[in-house]
């Protein structure tokens, strides 16, 4: 049986289930940014939230109000509202919710919404200073890397010195009479 379990396993469309202890992200409503953790399934469309740490209390709801994580926490069926604190404590939910990739991306999608446009016009512009010193190094290292043969050929000659441009001296012209 185990064995089956795994090939099927390697195939199955989700990863996620609504379950027991899975930590859910509330999308929709006024709790909306909040984590929240299953703690029953009521039917096929609701389901029995808890957030001690997040200032969520026990209520009921939509599954499609929620994202779910890939967080999980142990606690038994139906567990009270403190054995769903310990649990949550327990993992450490909130430090590891703030280092996570979907986090950091919430954060900064809120920091751009508070921008103002100075802030969008000096973010444009170190952008565009980045971006020209990261095409001086692209380009350096790359006529260095083919200078020394790294990509087969040596096929970049070794190019001239710059010439400085120096004024002419300028001839005196002659007086018109």
């Amino acid at each position: 049986m185990a064995a089956l379990y795994r090939r099927c396993k390697d195939v199955m469309p989700f990863a996620r289930f609504v379950e027991p202890g899975r930590v859910a992200l509330v999308a929709d409503g006024p709790l909306k940014g909040k984590l929240v953790s299953v703690v029953d399934i009521i039917d096929q469309t609701r389901a029995l939230v808890d957030g001690p740490c997040s200032g969520v209390s026990r209520q009921q709801l939509r599954l499609n109000q929620l994202h779910l994580t890939k967080f999980r926490l142990n606690y038994p069926f139906t567990a009270p509202t403190r054995m769903v604190r310990k649990a949550w404590t327990d993992a450490k939910l909130t430090e590891k919710w703030t280092e996570s990739q979907w986090a950091t991306k919430l954060a900064n999608k809120e920091k751009r919404a508070q921008m103002t446009d100075y802030d969008r016009f000096k973010l444009t512009s170190a952008r565009v200073k980045r971006n020209r010193a990261r095409t001086a190094v692209f380009k350096s290292l790359k006529v260095k890397a083919a200078r020394s043969g790294t990509f087969g050929k040596k096929n970049v000659p070794k190019a001239a010195a710059k010439k400085v441009r120096t004024k002419k001296p300028s001839a005196k012209k002659p007086a018109k009479k």
